[in-house]
């Protein structure tokens, strides 16, 4: 019949929307900021910035959307968000027509609003099916929650592929690929039915879900999954950035293998959660994630970098969508606002602190060692702007466009002035102040300065790695410290929703051997699936 609800379908509908954001995310991050700071002359800070900015609006609007989910019902978000995706990437393509025209300032800008406005649609799906998903298997939220957010490493695969294989196109064509699971899930999305929220079903009014932040421990776990947020998101803006720098020509393929580690692996999280309970696997999950970033922070040569990278891939697998059904199992009364404030809460930390934070940090060690060993080569390279984070000491990071002319020995700028040249273009171009400083301070100290510069930026990044193990490690002593408080209060267990008046019971969703022995003997309950 066409009014049945095929949890199945919607389930994968929910699967794209993560696969489009996953590709989006991935085809910037693996190749397109590379690409863009040395055509732009953006500095670390300000590539983590126009990352950021993204997860930023991801955060905002999963938090507002999630208020209004209920009402305005699911389909009508899903079919706002790809509508949004695609106006996205038409303002992001404007790029270099605004870099033409006025330059960096306002190129930032273009592409900072560009990541925005994909966030924004990124953030609407994910308010929708966060909750669906947990509506459509109360059974075994956790694991499907898992299986749902497969489809983000399934997403920064694709998008790694892309650039692995279309590196030769043009930036704008390899973005474009993100459009195509948008295409899919909008259709499936207008075809199907969507079911109401199992809370407004229950018939808890708004009030009530907003209620449910008067629990410390929702606020705990809103704090705990902040820090996720940073780690995980965060770093994934970074991470083949960073061990590019340490395995040289391997960063994308350590990208590509941590996240098909991610993706097969959330498959299997209901058996690992029905054995240590969620707690136990997000305890677990910090203490690998903490231990593979020092490592990522500390090895040297290329095959230490692949065992530090298979430890935090581990470690951060299961983070996310664990935090996620633990809320849901937790706070049902919630429904999409508990949810939506787990995912905004999330993607406002990766935004704000993370991506920025991460970035910063890197220009920090960057221009630490830089200054105190080698302050010439780094008054030949410095940036012209001050990049600052949160109440830290603002610091000049290395100059994007310099750094890449240097490492490509500038052929790609003499191409680039020879072609202005010939059509007339090169004084109004922001090239000509570039070639003519290579050429006058520039080339003649390269042998000296390229072996510096490298090293500069390996020890930054490395030691931005390094700082960054010390989220996880307190995630680690905070879930360390709920699973204490459950074992004090008998063990962990989900409150479920009851009946039509939103009165809650708890159920025991780890049983012991011999409960489920004897829930055998008496034959399936009718809750069970």
């Amino acid at each position: 019949m066409a009014s049945e609800i095929r949890r199945g379908t919607l389930l994968w509908a929910s699967f794209l929307t993560l696969i489009a954001a996953g590709v989006g995310f991935s085809v910037r991050g693996v190749g397109l900021l590379t690409e863009w700071a040395n055509a732009f002359g953006f500095t670390f800070s300000e590539l983590g910035g126009i990352t950021g900015g993204g997860l930023v609006g991801f955060g905002v609007v999963i938090l507002l959307a999630s208020l209004v989910a209920d009402r305005v019902g699911y389909k009508v978000l899903l079919l706002l968000a790809g509508i949004l995706q695609i106006a996205s990437y038409l303002l992001t393509i404007a790029a270099p027509t605004v870099f033409a025209a006025g330059g960096k300032d306002p190129t930032y800008w273009c592409l900072y609003l560009g990541m925005f406005m994909f966030s924004v649609s990124c953030g609407l799906c994910e308010c929708v099916i966060n909750p669906l998903v947990a509506d459509l298997y109360p059974e075994r939220k956790t694991h499907y929650l898992n299986v749902l957010h497969a489809g983000w490493p399934a997403g920064l695969v694709l998008g790694a592929v892309v650039g692995l294989t279309m590196g030769s196109m043009a930036w704008q064509i390899q973005l474009a690929m993100f459009l195509i699971p948008v295409v899919w899930y909008l259709l499936l999305v207008i075809a199907n039915r969507f079911p109401q929220s199992t809370a407004s079903a229950a018939g808890v009014s708004f009030g009530t879900m907003l209620k449910e932040f008067t629990s410390p421990l929702l606020l705990f776990l809103l704090f705990l999954h902040a820090c996720v947020g940073y780690v995980e998101l965060g770093t994934d803006s970074w991470i083949a950035y960073v061990t590019e720098r340490i395995a040289e020509g391997q960063g994308i393929y350590l990208f590509i293998y941590a996240s098909t580690l991610m993706f097969c692996l959330r498959f299997v999280a209901g058996p690992i959660v029905e054995k240590i309970n969620p707690l136990g696997l997000l305890c677990l999950s910090a203490a690998l994630g903490a231990t593979g970033l020092y490592l990522i922070g500390s090895v040297k040569g290329a095959i230490m970098v692949w065992v530090a990278v298979t430890i935090y891939s581990f470690g951060k697998t299961f983070l996310w969508p664990t935090v996620l059904g633990v809320v849901g199992e937790r706070f049902p009364r919630g429904g999409a606002v508990t949810m939506g404030a787990v995912g905004g809460v999330g993607m406002l930390s990766a935004g704000l602190l993370g991506g920025p934070g991460i970035g910063y940090k890197q220009d920090y060690f960057a221009t630490q060692q830089i200054t105190a060993e080698h302050p010439e080569t780094y008054e030949r390279y410095k940036s012209a702007d001050e990049n600052k984070f949160l109440f830290f000491p603002p610091v000049q990071g290395l100059d994007g466009v310099k750094v890449g002319v240097l490492l490509d020995d500038a052929k790609t700028l003499t191409h680039d002035v020879e072609t202005l040249q010939k059509a007339g273009q090169l004084a109004d171009s922001p090239l000509q102040s570039t070639f003519a400083w290579w050429n006058a301070s520039g080339s003649p100290n390269k042998t000296a300065d390229e072996p510096i510069i490298v090293e500069t930026r390996l020890l930054g990044g490395q030691q931005a790695m390094k700082a960054t193990a010390l989220v996880p490690a307190t995630m680690f002593v905070g879930y360390l410290l709920l699973m204490i408080y459950f074992a004090a209060r008998g063990g962990y267990t989900q409150v479920e929703i009851s009946d039509s008046n939103g009165q809650t019971h708890e159920t025991d969703v780890h049983p012991s051997a011999e409960d489920a022995i004897e829930q055998d003997k008496e034959g399936p309950s009718s809750g069970q699936a």
